[in-house]
């Protein structure tokens, strides 16, 4: 094998190593859009739980089925909401 084969020999492989990695660049940037909407969506049904979550304890307060559990998970997180709107409050004052 001449030195000029081996040159092409390695030209072709070399190409064909470029060809899959641009290959698997794009596969991969596709994976990271598709991982990016997975996150977005599990984001936005975590957000939708939590507020029919929010909701049920409402009702169950407002129909006066909560036990003392529930109230104070409730009692809480109705603590952590006025926290977070005073500190907004202040925030905005500045």
């Amino acid at each position: 094998m001449t030195v000029d084969q081996q040159f092409t020999i390695l030209n072709e492989k070399l190409q064909r190593l470029l060809q899959q990695y641009h290959r698997l660049q794009r596969e991969a940037e596709k994976l990271k859009e598709e991982l990016a909407e997975s996150k977005a969506k599990e984001a936005a049904t975590k957000a939708t739980m939590d507020e029919m979550q929010q909701q049920v304890s409402i009702l169950k307060l407002a129909a006066g089925e909560m036990t003392d559990k529930d109230k104070k998970t409730f009692e809480r997180k109705l603590n952590q909401y006025i926290k977070e709107i005073d500190r907004t409050i202040a925030y905005l004052s500045e």
